[in-house]
Protein backbone atom coordinates (compact mmCIF):
# COMPACT_ATOMS: atom_id res chain seq x y z
CA UNK A 1 0.00 0.00 0.00
CA UNK A 2 1.56 3.61 -0.78
CA UNK A 3 0.89 5.97 1.81
CA UNK A 4 -0.66 8.79 0.62
CA UNK A 5 0.97 11.59 2.95
CA UNK A 6 4.11 10.83 2.62
CA UNK A 7 3.63 10.34 -0.78
CA UNK A 8 2.29 13.75 -1.15
CA UNK A 9 5.17 15.29 0.92
CA UNK A 10 7.66 13.97 -1.66
CA UNK A 11 5.76 14.84 -4.44
CA UNK A 12 5.80 18.62 -2.70
CA UNK A 13 9.29 18.04 -2.50
CA UNK A 14 9.88 17.40 -6.13
CA UNK A 15 7.38 19.92 -7.49
CA UNK A 16 8.27 22.84 -5.26
CA UNK A 17 12.38 22.56 -6.06
CA UNK A 18 10.99 22.47 -9.65
CA UNK A 19 9.30 25.72 -9.28
CA UNK A 20 12.00 27.18 -7.68
CA UNK A 21 14.94 26.49 -9.82
CA UNK A 22 13.29 24.73 -12.88
CA UNK A 23 14.76 21.29 -11.56
CA UNK A 24 12.81 19.37 -9.59
CA UNK A 25 14.89 17.18 -6.65
CA UNK A 26 13.26 14.34 -4.43
CA UNK A 27 16.07 12.17 -2.93
CA UNK A 28 13.36 9.44 -2.29
CA UNK A 29 10.68 9.40 -4.34
CA UNK A 30 11.50 5.88 -4.87
CA UNK A 31 11.52 3.48 -1.79
CA UNK A 32 14.27 1.87 -1.04
CA UNK A 33 12.57 -1.32 -1.55
CA UNK A 34 11.07 -0.40 -4.78
CA UNK A 35 14.29 0.48 -6.15
CA UNK A 36 16.09 -1.91 -5.27
CA UNK A 37 13.34 -4.69 -6.66
CA UNK A 38 13.76 -2.36 -10.20
CA UNK A 39 17.40 -2.41 -9.96
CA UNK A 40 17.37 -6.28 -9.61
CA UNK A 41 14.79 -6.51 -12.36
CA UNK A 42 17.17 -4.42 -14.77
CA UNK A 43 20.12 -6.43 -13.84
CA UNK A 44 17.79 -9.70 -14.75
CA UNK A 45 16.75 -8.33 -18.19
CA UNK A 46 20.53 -7.20 -19.40
CA UNK A 47 21.60 -10.79 -18.43
CA UNK A 48 18.90 -11.84 -20.48
CA UNK A 49 20.00 -9.51 -23.77
CA UNK A 50 16.71 -7.87 -23.09
CA UNK A 51 18.18 -4.29 -23.33
CA UNK A 52 18.38 -2.81 -26.91
CA UNK A 53 21.29 0.27 -27.72
CA UNK A 54 19.18 3.43 -27.45
CA UNK A 55 19.10 5.40 -30.38
CA UNK A 56 18.55 9.24 -31.47
CA UNK A 57 15.17 10.45 -32.22
CA UNK A 58 11.91 8.31 -32.32
CA UNK A 59 10.34 6.25 -34.40
CA UNK A 60 10.43 8.05 -37.47
CA UNK A 61 13.66 9.72 -37.35
CA UNK A 62 16.16 7.29 -35.02
CA UNK A 63 20.16 6.96 -35.13
CA UNK A 64 22.31 4.96 -33.59
CA UNK A 65 24.95 6.79 -32.80
CA UNK A 66 27.61 6.01 -30.03
CA UNK A 67 29.66 9.04 -30.08
CA UNK A 68 26.25 10.96 -29.00
CA UNK A 69 25.20 8.41 -26.51
CA UNK A 70 26.09 4.89 -25.14
CA UNK A 71 22.95 3.80 -23.31
CA UNK A 72 20.91 0.70 -23.49
CA UNK A 73 17.30 1.09 -22.53
CA UNK A 74 14.35 -1.65 -22.15
CA UNK A 75 10.95 0.01 -22.44
CA UNK A 76 8.38 -0.64 -19.25
CA UNK A 77 4.61 -1.59 -19.82
CA UNK A 78 1.94 -2.88 -17.46
CA UNK A 79 1.39 -6.11 -19.88
CA UNK A 80 4.69 -7.08 -18.93
CA UNK A 81 2.85 -7.74 -15.37
CA UNK A 82 6.11 -7.09 -13.34
CA UNK A 83 5.20 -6.86 -9.92
CA UNK A 84 7.87 -4.24 -9.14
CA UNK A 85 7.06 -2.54 -12.25
CA UNK A 86 3.50 -2.30 -11.65
CA UNK A 87 4.14 -0.66 -8.15
CA UNK A 88 6.37 1.61 -10.09
CA UNK A 89 3.52 2.80 -12.25
CA UNK A 90 0.89 2.70 -9.49
CA UNK A 91 3.37 5.85 -8.27
CA UNK A 92 3.80 7.72 -11.56
CA UNK A 93 -0.55 7.47 -11.42
CA UNK A 94 -0.71 9.12 -8.15
CA UNK A 95 2.43 11.74 -8.98
CA UNK A 96 0.31 12.18 -12.11
CA UNK A 97 -3.01 12.46 -10.68
CA UNK A 98 -1.22 15.05 -7.53
CA UNK A 99 0.40 17.06 -10.71
CA UNK A 100 -2.53 17.71 -12.61
CA UNK A 101 -4.71 18.92 -9.38
CA UNK A 102 -2.36 20.89 -7.97
CA UNK A 103 -0.55 22.59 -10.84
CA UNK A 104 -3.00 22.19 -13.62
CA UNK A 105 -0.24 20.09 -16.26
CA UNK A 106 -3.05 18.10 -18.10
CA UNK A 107 -1.03 15.23 -18.46
CA UNK A 108 -2.31 12.49 -20.44
CA UNK A 109 0.08 9.72 -19.92
CA UNK A 110 3.78 8.41 -19.50
CA UNK A 111 6.56 6.63 -20.72
CA UNK A 112 9.23 5.50 -18.73
CA UNK A 113 12.30 2.44 -19.56
CA UNK A 114 15.29 1.24 -17.83
CA UNK A 115 18.30 2.59 -18.97
CA UNK A 116 22.12 1.23 -18.28
CA UNK A 117 25.44 3.24 -18.63
CA UNK A 118 27.96 1.12 -18.73
CA UNK A 119 31.41 2.30 -17.87
CA UNK A 120 32.55 4.40 -20.44
CA UNK A 121 29.61 5.58 -21.53
CA UNK A 122 28.08 9.18 -21.67
CA UNK A 123 25.71 10.89 -23.52
CA UNK A 124 26.18 14.81 -25.32
CA UNK A 125 24.49 17.19 -24.79
CA UNK A 126 20.48 17.31 -25.85
CA UNK A 127 16.83 18.37 -25.74
CA UNK A 128 14.56 15.58 -24.89
CA UNK A 129 11.74 17.03 -26.68
CA UNK A 130 11.28 15.90 -30.77
CA UNK A 131 11.46 18.58 -33.66
CA UNK A 132 8.47 16.43 -34.86
CA UNK A 133 6.61 15.62 -31.65
CA UNK A 134 6.17 17.82 -29.04
CA UNK A 135 3.67 15.83 -26.53
CA UNK A 136 6.76 15.24 -23.82
CA UNK A 137 6.31 17.95 -21.50
CA UNK A 138 8.19 16.80 -18.58
CA UNK A 139 10.71 14.60 -18.04
CA UNK A 140 12.01 12.33 -15.13
CA UNK A 141 14.96 10.39 -14.41
CA UNK A 142 15.32 7.89 -11.27
CA UNK A 143 18.03 6.54 -10.11
CA UNK A 144 18.79 3.10 -8.82
CA UNK A 145 22.35 3.42 -7.86
CA UNK A 146 23.55 2.26 -4.24
CA UNK A 147 27.10 3.35 -2.98
CA UNK A 148 27.79 6.09 -5.67
CA UNK A 149 30.60 7.58 -4.94
CA UNK A 150 31.82 11.36 -6.51
CA UNK A 151 34.83 9.22 -8.18
CA UNK A 152 32.23 7.29 -9.79
CA UNK A 153 31.09 10.16 -12.52
CA UNK A 154 28.22 9.72 -14.54
CA UNK A 155 26.64 13.13 -13.11
CA UNK A 156 23.44 14.63 -14.98
CA UNK A 157 25.14 18.30 -15.99
CA UNK A 158 22.08 20.32 -16.58
CA UNK A 159 22.80 23.72 -18.29
CA UNK A 160 20.73 26.43 -17.75
CA UNK A 161 21.55 30.32 -17.83
CA UNK A 162 25.52 29.76 -18.51
CA UNK A 163 25.73 27.90 -15.52
CA UNK A 164 25.55 24.27 -15.22
CA UNK A 165 24.35 22.16 -12.55
CA UNK A 166 25.85 18.39 -11.68
CA UNK A 167 23.82 16.10 -9.64
CA UNK A 168 25.02 12.67 -8.63
CA UNK A 169 23.10 9.55 -9.77
CA UNK A 170 22.54 8.28 -6.10
CA UNK A 171 20.18 5.29 -5.56
CA UNK A 172 15.97 6.59 -4.88
CA UNK A 173 16.69 10.16 -6.46
CA UNK A 174 14.55 11.41 -8.95
CA UNK A 175 15.17 14.43 -11.13
CA UNK A 176 12.66 16.68 -12.76
CA UNK A 177 12.31 19.19 -15.41
CA UNK A 178 10.65 20.41 -18.43
CA UNK A 179 11.55 18.28 -21.51
CA UNK A 180 11.98 21.73 -24.20
CA UNK A 181 13.88 23.99 -22.14
CA UNK A 182 17.16 22.42 -20.76
CA UNK A 183 19.55 20.95 -22.43
CA UNK A 184 21.56 18.50 -20.26
CA UNK A 185 24.24 15.67 -20.64
CA UNK A 186 25.22 12.24 -18.37
CA UNK A 187 28.65 12.54 -18.08
CA UNK A 188 31.20 9.16 -18.68
CA UNK A 189 30.32 6.82 -15.72
CA UNK A 190 32.95 5.09 -14.31
CA UNK A 191 31.11 2.17 -13.64
CA UNK A 192 27.60 0.71 -14.31
CA UNK A 193 25.26 3.29 -13.78
CA UNK A 194 21.14 2.58 -13.37
CA UNK A 195 18.02 4.47 -13.77
CA UNK A 196 14.59 4.33 -15.04
CA UNK A 197 14.18 7.60 -17.37
CA UNK A 198 10.70 8.61 -18.64
CA UNK A 199 8.48 11.45 -19.57
CA UNK A 200 5.32 13.05 -18.76
CA UNK A 201 3.35 13.33 -21.90
CA UNK A 202 0.11 15.55 -23.25
CA UNK A 203 -0.82 13.69 -26.32
CA UNK A 204 -2.31 15.64 -29.19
Amino acid sequence: MLNHHLLEDTFNCLIDSYINNKVGIADHFLSDTLAADLKQNLISLFQQNQLLSAGIGNDRIVVNNQLVRGDSIYWLDRKHDTPCENVFFDLMDNFVGYLNQTCYTGITGYEFHYTLYQKGAFYKKHLDQFQNNDSRKYSMIMYLNTDWQAADGGELCIHQNNTYQNISPENGRTVFFKSNELLHEVLCTQKSRMSITGWLKVDH
